[in-house]
């Protein structure tokens, strides 16, 4: 007896009469992701329409003087251009310093693409420097946590998560907290 898989669109649910028509849709950003991108299936069809709604976008880096890391920014090229208020943005960047772009040699690449991800809202890495988004469930974990991250962290070498640290304190959401621990942000 034999056996037949039968496969749906994760977007609409409808069958797919042949595996040819499924396209893989990998999704690295959404605001409901917390632990990393995720991939689902889809007809082909039905993404037709895909790149008609793609967005022109910018990301850029803001380096603050007061930050450990840079935040990236992702916004639309109109909200960016509107930035440039005396001079066309075109015009800025054309006369703008050039900077290395980083760029990942391939072998590198290759093998960090079969690495995990590190999950920023398990106890274990909760509180560490990183360079992408803070989760809800990560600011959860250091408020609940805080004593006991920054032991770790201390035990590791890395900075600690400092209540007296306007930045850290918003990364995180502690505003609550060092206010009941009578903390002044400075």
């Amino acid at each position: 007896m034999g056996q037949k898989i039968i496969r749906f669109s994760d977007l609409t649910g409808r069958h797919a009469e042949d595996e040819d028509q499924l396209v893989r849709v990998v999704v690295r950003a959404h605001p409901e992701l917390a632990d990393g991108p995720v991939a689902i299936e889809a007809l082909a069809g039905e993404l037709a329409e895909v790149r008609g709604l793609a967005l022109d976008l910018v990301t850029i880096e803001l380096h603050r003087p007061d930050a450990e890391e840079p935040e990236t920014v992702v916004m639309t090229v109109e909200a960016f251009d509107r930035l440039a208020a005396v001079t066309p943005m075109a015009e800025v960047l054309r006369g703008a310093e050039r900077v290395a772009a980083r760029t990942v040699p391939v072998q590198a690449a290759a093998a960090g693409a079969g690495r995990e991800r590190v999950n920023y809202a398990s106890p274990e890495h909760a509180g560490r420097p990183h360079k992408g988004r803070t989760t809800d469930a990560e600011k959860q974990v250091v408020r609940e946590h805080l004593d006991e991250i920054n032991e770790r962290l201390a035990a590791e070498g890395v900075r600690t998560v400092d209540l007296a640290n306007p930045e850290h304190v918003a990364r995180y959401g502690l505003e609550e907290l060092a206010a009941e621990r009578g903390v002044t942000l400075g």
